[in-house]
């Protein structure tokens, strides 16, 4: 049978300004392979759409996104636009490799690069994968309420596949926040340089809109310069070989999970993170 279920919503709220909404708050915005390639779609159409001028990333409900959902399975809904890749049909490590490649980094890599300013916009939580459709945006404004976490080594990985952390929080705050798997606020967020601005969540609409109005107000091809002048600056650095670096070892965490446990996740991090919050509620 045919997926037809949308998961992803198109509004344009200003001249200029593409307004790209993730639709599935009942699951609190848990990405399935489906949501994303339908995300990728709604990028791919606003970057070859010569009105937008700016793209903004929302979501309906409580929350940005609760991260992957693992219920959904890791099979492509489409063919592979982010990479040419092979082994996807495989068994074991090396097919979770190739959809890894393609479905997570792939797409996380080829958004980062839209020729566009995107801003994210994120109210209550953004868990885990969550933080992969918010990195690869040029601008994140954040409502009061965000909060951000990565707890994903309590599942035997060193982090979420889009490994930028040392870029958006710093390396020292990065450690803490992997090895402890607490989340940030919003304000501390915005402290480390990962988010730009915090504001009143009744307010991000509006304030998210009015920056997008400002940029869109420029020249696209100055815009353009700008942006990928920045992200090169961030491949000098080296980015881009510490993200194909961090998910090699992610997918190591996987093939370790698979002959301890019989499954990529090691089975007791639900645990882990349940008791971390029990110790952190006991401490307030």
């Amino acid at each position: 049978m045919i997926e037809t279920t949308t998961y992803i919503r198109r509004e344009d709220p200003a001249p200029g300004v593409a307004r790209i909404v993730l639709a599935r708050p009942e699951t609190r915005n848990a990405q399935s392979p489906e949501l994303l390639y339908q995300l990728d779609a709604a990028f791919a159409h606003a970057a070859a759409d010569n009105d937008v001028k700016v793209i903004v990333l929302s979501a309906d409900g409580p929350d940005f996104s609760s991260g992957h959902d693992l219920k959904a399975g890791f099979t492509l809904p489409c063919s592979p636009v982010a990479t040419l890749q092979s082994g996807l049909d495989a068994g074991g490590a090396e097919g979770h490799y190739a959809f890894e490649c393609e479905a997570y980094l792939g797409l996380c890599k080829r958004w980062r690069d839209i020729p566009k300013p995107t801003i994210a916009q994120a109210q209550g939580r953004t868990i885990a994968g969550g933080l992969m459709l918010l990195w690869p945006m040029d601008i994140i404004v954040a409502g009061h309420d965000a909060t951000f976490s990565d707890p994903v080594t309590a599942f035997g990985v060193n982090g979420i596949e889009y490994f930028t952390h040392a870029w958006e929080l710093g390396a020292r705050k990065a450690k803490e926040v992997l090895f402890t798997g607490r989340a940030l606020t919003a304000a501390e967020a915005r402290d480390v340089g990962m988010v730009n601005h915090v504001v009143a969540a009744a307010e991000l609409d509006a304030y998210t809109l009015e920056l997008a109005a400002t940029i869109a107000a420029r020249p696209t091809f100055g815009l353009r310069l700008a942006k990928e002048s920045i992200n090169r600056s961030l491949d000098a650095q080296g980015q881009s070989v510490a993200l194909d670096a961090a998910l090699a070892l992610h997918n190591l965490g996987h093939a370790h999970n698979l002959g301890q446990h019989g499954q990529i996740l090691d089975p007791t991090g639900a645990d882990v993170i349940r008791a971390g919050a029990k110790r952190k509620e006991a401490i307030a």
